[in-house]
């Protein structure tokens, strides 16, 4: 089996990093998956920069008049929520599911 070739990266960290990290048993490990981690839950419309361009709060804006961000009730994170189908009349109890396609019977 062949290997894939390893890179090594080097950066700079100021006093309280470094004193933080020197306490870390095997601090390479300990980066690979943090940086795997912040890759894998990079913000999809900023890319994980945490500024938007003009176009993206352009963007934004638009999708906020028919979306909020709220606190979800079972696990506490925000998320986005559709807040069209009760602008335009429908209850809570509704299961419409408009973005999902519907299963077929064979």
């Amino acid at each position: 089996m062949k290997r894939s070739k390893s890179e090594v990266i080097t950066f700079k960290v100021d006093e309280s990093l470094q004193e933080a990290m020197g306490r870390i048993p095997n601090r390479s490990e300990f980066i690979r998956s943090a940086l795997l981690a912040a890759l894998d839950g990079a913000c999809p419309l900023c890319g994980g920069t945490g500024t938007l361009t003009p176009n993206q709060k352009r963007h934004l804006k638009e999708l906020r008049a028919d979306h909020a961000f709220r606190k979800c009730s079972d696990c506490n994170e925000i998320r986005l929520v559709c807040e069209r189908s009760t602008r335009h009349g429908q209850t809570s109890g509704d299961k419409r599911r408009s973005r999902q396609p519907s299963a077929r019977r064979t």
